[in-house]
């Protein structure tokens, strides 16, 4: 979730299939959902709109490389016991009882999500390229609740020197 800011329902919809090693990317076109009287379902993802593939940083390849049980696998890529879907409402549960217990009780899973998008920030990224690897449609979206505020940045500094700085003296006014 890390590597992709992917939700919870996301990232277990991921399958093998969908992971291409070799180029570094991932299909993120699914979500799983528990659908009442149904069960747990793998449904095509509608946030967003299109179809996305994901670049996969170099950290994620290696684990996932790792991770793979057998180069012909297509079933999931974090599967439950069984080798099936696994829940993201258990998972969520399984999460916060490992967390707890460590003492980090205010990680949750959308941290891995925020963080994802903070690192991407801070790499000076633009909102665009953020909101196209979290999914959002609108970039405004992402900056308002993704990306921090700026207070203090030496850009502006350098911009209101240039333009009444020095060089501009007999016009300056403080």
């Amino acid at each position: 979730m890390l590597a992709t800011g992917l939700r919870i329902g996301g990232a277990l919809a991921v399958t093998w299939s969908d992971v291409d090693l070799d180029a570094g990317t991932v299909d993120v076109d699914w979500k799983l959902i528990r659908i009442t009287g149904e069960g747990l379902r793998r449904v095509r993802r509608l946030k967003g709109g299109a179809d996305r593939t994901l670049p996969l940083p170099p950290f994620a390849v290696t684990m996932l490389s790792r991770r793979r049980p057998d180069p012909r696998a297509l079933g999931p890529v974090f599967p439950d016991a069984l080798g099936g879907w696994r829940d993201p409402s258990n998972t969520s549960r399984a999460f916060r009882e490992a967390r707890d217990a460590a003492g980090f009780s205010w990680v949750t899973s959308h941290v891995f999500r925020k963080t994802c998008a903070t690192i991407l920030d801070e790499a000076g990224l633009p909102a665009r390229a953020i909101a196209d690897q979290l999914g959002h449609a609108r970039p405004s979206m992402t900056q308002d609740v993704y990306m921090a505020r700026r207070v203090l940045s030496s850009a502006t500094a350098a911009a209101l020197e240039a333009a009444v700085g020095p060089a501009n003296e007999e016009t300056a006014d403080a």
